[in-house]
Parts: structure tokens; C-alpha cells; sequence
């Protein structure tokens, strides 16, 4: 991903937050069987890592696929992003932009004995249904239990510790604050590319900017 100093995220905080708040990830492989491969997964922050570090899992055989544990691979978090009309700036000449947040992180996977692949899986589960009215647990029941440990069986639990990472932020940062709001309010509109999510984050992002020059 190539780097702009201005939109550079060099923030291990704000990555982790990325992580946590999107956590649906593309895994991209460079492998000597196959070349190039990639996979989509759900991914959580190991919240007990000193540093990053992401658990998941893969269905087998994806873990074959991938060569799972024999090289680096790349977990692509993509979080709001969006398409930015020249009609938003000004009556100046100008170009269409995309806006986006996202991060690169780079990692050798360590796969995960059946015991830990189970509670990587079950920590899966409640992080997703504990948004649900009345959340599904994956030993709820005995028979939710005895499912879960055959279904099991079919996957693979990884834990990545990321040894670097490239992450970048463009969020018209380098426009005027009269254009910045006008783009914002655009995003929060009615509009073909309105994105509230978007909208968020630029609003995020040029609150700290202020912060960080008061």
C-alpha cells in the first residue's frame, strides 16, 4: 500500500481499534504450491497480546491451502471507505478521490492445538452474538456442545502475532476545513454515495487532528 506522510496511521491504538470494529478480513498467502492465495475470514484481537496479535480460524483445507505456519501472510482490514465527488470541494478544478482507512498486518500464523482452536471458536461466537436479543452460545445447550466439538473438527484455530504493519487513513486531511465539513455533510446526506460510517470517521479523525494542535 503505498504510503502519503499525511495519511500515514502509525498508531498501534487506532489499528487495534480498526481490528475491533471490522473485523471481517481478506487473508492474502504467497505460497510455493499455488502462487497467490486468498481467503475471507471473521478475525478477533488477542486482548492478552503485549503487542497485535489477531485469532481465527480457517476451514480445512484452507490451512494446507495457505501453508499455514511455513510463511508470512498478510491480514487486510478494510474499515469505512467511499467515493468523494470534485463537486464536493469547490469551483476549482479537481479530481474525484476515495477516502478509506485501512491497515496491512503482516504475520506468521501459529496453529492452534484442538483445544484452543475450541475456545478461539467460542470466543468467535459470543463476540458476535452477544449484540443479539437472546445471543446463541456455542455450549448452550448440550446438544449446541456436542455439535460445536463435531463441527470442530472441519477447522483450524490460528493466532498471528504482527511483526509490522502498513495502515493509512485518507480523510481529506490535507483540504480546508469549509471543504472538509462540506464532504461530511454530503456523507450524512441523502445522496447516491451518502455513508454515515464514513462520515464518522472523518468527523473522528479531524476532531484529534484539532486535538493533537491545540
Amino acid at each position: 500500500m503505498r504510503q502519503n506522510p499525511s495519511f500515514t496511521l502509525a498508531s498501534d491504538d487506532e489499528v487495534k481499534r480498526l481490528v475491533r470494529e471490522h473485523p471481517w478480513m481478506t487473508i492474502v498467502s504467497m505460497t510455493d504450491a499455488s502462487g497467490l492465495v486468498a481467503s475471507h475470514y471473521p478475525v478477533l484481537l488477542d486482548e492478552t497480546a503485549d503487542g497485535i496479535a489477531l485469532l481465527t480460524h480457517v476451514g480445512r483445507p484452507d490451512e494446507v491451502v495457505h501453508e499455514l505456519g511455513r510463511h508470512e501472510v498478510v491480514f487486510i482490514v478494510q474499515g469505512p471507505h467511499g467515493y468523494i465527488s470534485p463537486g464536493w470541494y469547490d469551483a476549482k478544478p479537481a479530481v474525484p478521490t476515495w477516502n478509506f482507512v485501512s491497515a496491512h498486518l503482516y504475520g506468521t500464523p501459529e496453529l492452534l492445538s484442538d483445544d484452543e482452536n475450541l475456545r478461539v471458536l467460542e470466543a468467535l461466537v459470543d463476540h458476535f452474538e452477544d449484540a443479539m436479543p437472546e445471543p446463541r452460545r456455542m455450549r448452550g445447550t448440550a446438544e449446541n456442545s456436542a455439535y460445536a466439538d463435531r463441527i470442530a473438527a472441519g477447522t483450524v484455530g490460528l493466532r498471528i502475532p504482527i511483526t509490522r504493519y502498513v495502515a493509512k487513513n485518507k480523510m481529506s486531511q490535507n483540504k480546508p476545513v469549509e471543504t472538509v465539513e462540506r464532504i461530511i455533510a454530503e456523507l450524512e446526506g441523502d445522496g447516491p454515495y451518502a455513508s454515515p460510517a464514513l462520515a464518522a470517521e472523518m468527523r473522528r479523525t479531524h476532531e484529534a487532528m484539532r486535538a493533537a494542535q491545540a
